[in-house]
């Protein structure tokens, strides 16, 4: 398994308001090998915001099928030009991502 992770960086007070729509339902969710998403605030930072966007894929094949898909770049396609979304400043300062291929777990032993 492979976890592919979006870190970005927003303006104070933006990153909490934004989580949520990485995870609307939608058609990431009928992708081959996907397996879930999850994102992570990332806390005690001053000077901005941070959130992971953490992908969980059976395969990186799977991931690279979901870049290359339309519905990616539906996902992620710009305001048009002229619109009132367009004219608005950006809260993103940032963003690195990172590719983990999952080494080792360890799962909780359930309670009886």
């Amino acid at each position: 398994m492979f976890i592919v992770t979006n870190r970005i960086k927003t303006k104070l007070g933006f990153a909490e308001k934004m989580a949520p729509n990485f995870t609307k339902p939608g058609a990431l969710q009928e992708m081959e090998g996907f397996v879930k998403v999850e994102v992570t605030l990332t806390q005690n930072l001053t000077e901005y915001d941070e959130l992971n966007v953490n992908m969980y894929w059976e395969n990186l094949e799977a991931f690279e099928a979901w870049k290359n898909s339309d519905a990616f770049k539906e996902s992620h396609k710009r305001p048009e030009p002229g619109s009132k979304a367009a004219s608005q400043e950006s809260p993103l300062l940032g963003n690195e991502l990172v590719i983990s291929k999952v080494a080792s777990t360890i799962e909780a032993i359930p309670s009886k």
